[in-house]
């Protein structure tokens, strides 16, 4: 069992930045790929990044590739999601998951964080 705490949500003007924390529960945290979703209203939740259990392999939407960092810190349990030169476009909110294989399909997900909302005003 995984319980995951996202924090770092909230408003921030079109071009700013973000960066958004997940903490995990459990002495597994290494073994798991985690990631991040985003869920816009009225939208299905989609895939924006995750990073293998070492840390080494990373991925991107290509909607955020080069404007997000996704890093993680097996110490502390917890994944990051820095979010550079954000848009409108990127309001959402945005959600922690884990699963021991990565995945760009929500359904596949085993564990999910409450998520945390990102506003970004133009």
């Amino acid at each position: 069992q995984v319980q995951l705490v996202e924090s770092g949500g909230g408003l921030v003007q079109a071009g700013g930045s973000l960066r958004l924390s997940c903490a995990a529960s459990g002495r597994t945290f290494s073994l798991y790929t985690m990631h991040w979703f985003r869920q816009a209203p009225g939208k299905e939740r989609e895939f924006v990044s995750a990073i293998s259990g070492s840390g080494v392999n990373t991925y991107y939407a290509d909607s955020v590739k080069g404007r997000f960092t996704i890093s993680r810190d097996n110490a502390k349990n917890t994944v990051y999601l820095q979010m550079n030169t954000l848009k409108p476009e990127d309001t959402a909110t945005y959600y922690c998951a884990a699963d021991p294989l990565r995945t760009t399909q929500a359904r596949l997900i085993d564990y999910w964080g409450q998520g945390t909302r990102v506003t970004v005003s133009s």
